[in-house]
């Protein structure tokens, strides 16, 4: 007699009825807190809160917290993608923090689209400084507001690496092309093969990061484009979380040795 698997039960179950779960639990959790962290022009407040510049370290270590406690909870949905990784995952990640500095450092965006929305309508629909990094990114320089205490400053620091560069990569390409990629191809969009596409699924791929970036939009276009491409040319889910990996690493450590703190 052939053996069984046992029937799942409880949040195993769910899991398998709802698997939109799977990919936005984690995503949602990091958005929702990521609404309540400080950046240098504003308070955090999100839910009536206001948080002040200097509690960013709280704010984000409470964020990586929580995220990574829904990535534990839907953990055994990621494993349905093998964890198979090839020598172009390196490749795109490590050629991709290159492409991001340099579109960034040219700051398009800042000179071309910012003057389109700076006026009054733009200032009431929140648009007028959508395109400032100051805005966006926390430019969080641990080494400056904690030089008071060298061991907190370089213990936030591991903290904020750990985020950008395993936490984020998870939760976005989860997000991205595990579900809203496969989502706007098909009803049963759980069915569709990873790296399976088509042009509504590219084009969703590529604007949907884009609006999550809004001050580096060419960037995002290019970086999450060539990241595509990987999927398409491997059909590894993982290849493209490392990609990512590779990218955010290398882009802290260049932030870390040159000081330009608005990239991250």
């Amino acid at each position: 007699m052939a053996d069984s698997m046992p029937p799942k039960h409880g949040w195993a179950r769910l899991l398998d009825q709802q698997p939109w779960i799977v990919f936005l639990l984690p995503f949602i959790v990091f958005m929702l807190a990521t609404s309540l962290e400080p950046t240098p022009e504003r308070a955090g407040g999100a839910l009536g809160l206001s948080i002040p510049y200097a509690y960013y370290p709280w704010a984000y270590t409470a964020k990586i917290v929580l995220t990574l406690a829904a990535v534990a909870a839907v953990w055994p949905g990621y494993r349905r993608f093998p964890l198979r990784v090839s020598p172009w995952a390196i490749l795109v990640g490590a050629a991709g923090v290159v492409v991001w500095i340099g579109l960034c450092k040219l700051g398009l965006e800042a000179k071309l689209l910012a003057p389109l929305v700076d006026n009054r309508l733009g200032e009431a629909l929140g648009l007028s400084k959508m395109f400032d990094p100051a805005t966006t990114r926390s430019a969080y320089n641990p080494f400056e507001e904690l030089a008071g205490s060298p061991a907190a400053a370089w213990g936030f620091l591991a903290v904020r690496f750990a985020g950008l560069a395993l936490v984020v990569p998870v939760i976005e390409e989860l997000f991205l092309r595990g579900f809203l990629m496969r989502f706007v191809m098909a009803r049963d969009w759980w069915d569709v093969p990873f790296g399976k596409v088509d042009a509504m699924a590219v084009v969703v791929g590529t604007v949907a990061p884009m609006l999550m970036h809004p001050a580096e939009l060419l960037a995002a276009a290019v970086w999450f484009s060539m990241v595509t491409w990987l999927m398409v040319k491997t059909r590894s889910l993982w290849d493209c979380v490392v990609a990512h990996m590779v990218t955010n690493l290398l882009l802290g450590v260049y932030v870390v040795q040159t000081g330009e703190w608005q990239f991250m």
